[in-house]
C-alpha cells in the first residue's frame, strides 16, 4: 500500500527545533538522532540525550555523535523540495554576509607595445599564497557570567593554513574583547579542538564535513573558566 507522509513524519522529525532533519545526526549512546546544528549548540549547554536525558559523555558529549547521512538522504527523498530549499537558504546566507570565497586575480595580457617596457603592477587584489585557507567564524552562544563582550563583526578570516585554534582564540579575545576570565571553546563538525591543532590538520582530518561552500566552519561558544 501507498504510505503518506504524515506517518513517517514523527521518525524524520528533529524533537529539538521541530523540523525535518538537516545534517541528521544519532547520539551513538542511545541511537537518537537531530539536525547536526541543534544537537551541537545543545550539548554546548548539557552533556544529556535531549530526548532520553541518558547522559552522553561526562564532559565531552560531542565525541559521541556521528552524522547520519543514508539517513538524510532518506529523508531528501521522502520531503519534496527540501533539499533544494536548504540549499537556497545556504545559498542566500553567504550572499547576504558577502562570504564568497575570494579568488586569486588573473594577470591580463598587457599589449605588446614599442620603446621602454612598462613594469606591470600585481592587482592590489592578489591574496598572497600564503593564506590559504578560508574560515567562517560561527558564534553559538555565552553562559552566564562570561561578561559583556563585543559581537563580532567580521566573521569570515583568511589566514594561514599554519595557524592554529590558539591564534583563532586570541583573535576572537581581541576582536570581541573578551574578559580574562572567559574560557573560548572552538568547535569543527563534532570535534572540540585544541590550542596546538593547525587549521591545515583540522581541515585534513575532519575532511568535507567541516567545509561549506569553500569555507571551513568553526563553532565558538563563551563559557566562564573554572577557578
Amino acid at each position: 500500500r501507498m504510505i503518506n507522509l504524515a506517518e513517517l513524519t514523527p521518525y524524520i522529525l528533529c524533537s529539538i527545533c521541530k523540523g525535518y532533519f538537516i545534517d541528521a545526526t544519532t547520539i551513538t549512546e542511545c541511537l537518537h538522532t537531530f539536525c547536526k546544528s541543534c544537537i551541537v549548540r545543545h550539548f554546548y549547554y548539557s552533556n544529556r540525550c535531549p530526548k532520553c536525558n541518558i547522559v552522553v559523555h561526562q564532559t565531552q558529549p560531542l565525541y559521541n555523535i556521528r552524522l547520519d547521512r543514508q539517513l538524510q538522504d532518506i529523508v531528501y527523498k521522502l520531503v519534496v523540495n527540501l533539499e533544494e530549499r536548504e540549499k537556497k537558504q545556504m545559498h542566500d546566507f553567504y550572499k547576504e554576509r558577502g562570504l564568497e570565497v575570494p579568488k586569486p586575480a588573473v594577470p591580463q595580457p598587457v599589449p605588446a607595445s614599442r620603446g621602454r617596457p612598462r613594469k606591470v603592477l600585481g592587482s592590489v587584489f592578489r591574496i598572497p599564497p600564503e593564506l590559504d585557507i578560508s574560515i567562517l567564524l560561527e558564534f553559538i552562544g555565552a553562559n552566564e557570567g562570561t561578561g559583556n563582550f563585543k559581537p563580532l563583526e567580521k566573521k569570515f578570516v583568511r589566514v594561514s593554513g599554519e595557524a592554529t585554534i590558539g591564534h583563532v582564540e586570541k583573535f576572537l579575545r581581541r576582536k570581541m574583547d573578551l574578559d580574562p576570565a572567559c574560557q573560548v571553546d572552538i568547535i569543527c563538525g563534532d570535534h572540540l579542538l585544541e590550542h596546538y591543532q593547525t587549521l591545515r590538520e583540522i581541515r585534513q582530518v575532519i575532511g568535507e564535513s567541516a567545509v561549506q561552500d569553500g569555507l571551513l566552519v568553526l563553532h565558538y561558544g563563551l563559557v566562564v573558566s573554572p577557578l
